[in-house]
């Protein structure tokens, strides 16, 4: 066989070595790439807004005000993703870029279409007693809302999947003491919103649990089942799309009892049926076992993803909406009106999402993956108890943390696996106790990391807060 020229094979491996080096190069690129387009996010919304409310007076505070908003926005996007994708993608019921895609979509339609609610909870009711003081309220806010991004985005950095809402919650109430003393805070509404915060984790973990023990005893106990999942997944994406499409008409418009049920039922109706058709699309593909059933699983898991990013988008958006509606009301910013609180949700909204594509992976994989194992059987749980508690709260106008509530549901799912088993081992000689201890199901190590990111979050969120009115003159 003839040998090409010697030089030509030379050139052969330069250009391959320049390939790998762009490729190496472009690899490496990545995380300035996401950093760009963040800051470029952060000053248009920023551009956008001293625009809108040109000739308004402390113009430079507006301006910061907006750029951080949309800052603290992208943090939350961040963080929070795991909330809704952690457990499909830990499943692997869905990929990551596509649910990254889908859950940024439902994020900004949740803001939009729901988030007025809770927006509204946390600026009336938690510092109602310092509106109308003009630029110092106007200061008050933007230092909480630069104090609870910062936090976020270390808790980000370091993996901790904190709350977005405690770090909110607690800088609104550092930076309210340090400008106007204890009278700032309306401790009333901080003790119900503090109620909420220990009873949704909880409720979430119970849902979970009692989903998981359902599944279970109607499809997973059963001798066949994949026939018995065909038979109960429509019904689960349809209760999940009926659930949404009413939140959703309740918090839009409001137009009563009866249209409010024909929507949901039609919606409903509609879920079913798609997944009846893809069901049977994957029975003619002829997969048998355990991919059947996580083919059967995927779709539910899907919907439930989807549901649970509009349920953050409508709750969470509250946190950069209600401090930025704060600040744009003591500078009288444009005036009032249902356009410009609509604007603040979007604003909200679109940064959230933003933060979803750009930083959620890493949280993602955590939540999913290394808490406790998930299947699509528990994830969907996890999903449909997390989605349901926090649609609840929105719709209460309760400011719940939904980190709380997601990674209260996979503890519930985890602990129930634990009490199965030692159930069904009663009967069993005991373990050892090193065996007990590694046969648990829920990583302790993981949950008192966690614990205690949660209690540490509201103290730290105000502290900095107060240092910043104190020391940085805000």
């Amino acid at each position: 066989m003839r040998r090409e020229p010697r030089e030509y094979r030379t050139l052969d491996k330069d250009l391959r070595r320049v390939t790998h080096a762009e490729r190496a190069v472009l690899h490496s690129a990545r995380p300035l790439w996401r950093i760009g387009l963040a800051l470029i996010f952060i000053a248009a919304a920023s551009y956008v807004g001293t625009s809108l409310f040109a000739g308004q007076p402390a113009l430079g505070i507006l301006a910061a005000g907006m750029a951080v908003a949309a800052y603290l926005a992208l943090s939350i996007g961040g963080n929070d993703v795991a909330n809704a994708l952690g457990p499909a993608v830990g499943a692997g019921a869905i990929g990551m870029t596509s649910g990254l895609l889908l859950v940024a979509g439902m994020e900004v339609l949740g803001a939009v279409v729901a988030g007025s609610a809770v927006t509204a909870t946390l600026t009336e009711g938690l510092v109602g007693s310092t509106l109308g003081e003009g630029e110092a309220t106007a200061r008050m806010m933007l230092a909480a809302l630069l104090a609870a991004g910062s936090w976020i985005s270390l808790a980000t950095w370091l993996g901790a999947p904190v709350s977005t809402t405690h770090s909110v919650v607690g800088a609104i109430a550092g930076a309210g003491l340090a400008t106007f003393g204890l009278g700032a805070v309306n401790w009333p509404a901080m003790a119900m919103i503090a109620f909420g915060w220990i009873v949704s984790p909880l409720v979430s973990a119970l849902m979970a649990a009692g989903l998981l023990a359902l599944l279970r005893r109607l499809v997973m106990d059963r001798r066949d089942r994949v026939a018995a999942a065909r038979t109960w997944m429509p019904v689960v994406v349809g209760l999940a799309s009926a659930m949404l499409a009413g939140v959703a008409e309740l918090a839009w418009h409001g137009t009563g009892l009866a249209a409010n049920a024909a929507l949901a039922l039609a919606c409903g109706a509609l879920g079913w049926l798609y997944t009846r058709r893809r069901l049977r699309q994957q029975a003619r593909a002829g997969a048998g076992g355990r991919l059947a059933m996580k083919q059967l699983l995927a779709v539910p898991l899907a919907a439930a993803a989807l549901v649970m990013g509009f349920a953050h988008g409508a709750n969470d958006t509250s946190n950069v909406a209600a401090p930025l509606t704060i600040i744009l009301d003591s500078l009288s910013a444009g005036g009032g009106g249902d356009l410009r609180a609509r604007l603040v949700l979007l604003l909200g909204g679109v940064g959230i999402a933003l933060g979803v594509l750009l930083f959620g992976r890493r949280l993602v994989h955590m939540v999913g993956s290394r808490i406790t194992r998930l299947n699509s059987a528990r994830a969907l749980c996890v999903s449909l108890a997390t989605a349901a508690t926090v649609l609840g709260a929105s719709l209460l106008g309760l400011p719940v943390s939904s980190t709380h509530v997601a990674v209260g549901g996979v503890f519930g799912v985890g602990f129930y696996r634990e009490w199965r088993d030692r159930r069904l081992a009663a009967n069993r000689p005991p373990l050892p106790a090193e065996e007990r201890r590694r046969r648990h199901l829920v990583r302790r190590s993981y949950m008192r990391m966690i614990l205690g990111a949660w209690l540490v979050t509201v103290p730290a969120a105000a502290a900095l807060a107060a240092a910043m009115v104190r020391f940085a003159g805000l």
